[in-house]
């Protein structure tokens, strides 16, 4: 899971749970996302890469670099 990309679909931020799609397993699962710098807010839309992984299925998640 660490360094897998994902689409946010549900906004990150600070008291929010948010939700990424990411690729596995031949699918794409969603996954609760949290963003890895506090008071950080990630938008609907925006691409992400997952920094930390706690099963079974949240994440901790940066911007990814275009």
């Amino acid at each position: 899971m660490i360094g897998k990309q994902g689409r946010v679909t549900g906004k990150i931020g600070p008291g929010l749970v948010g939700e990424v799609l990411v690729s596995v397993r031949g699918g794409v699962e969603a996954f609760y996302a949290h963003p890895t710098v506090p008071d950080e807010e990630i938008a609907t839309g925006s691409i992400v890469v997952v920094v930390e992984f706690f099963p079974p299925r949240t994440v901790y998640v940066a911007r990814a670099l275009s």
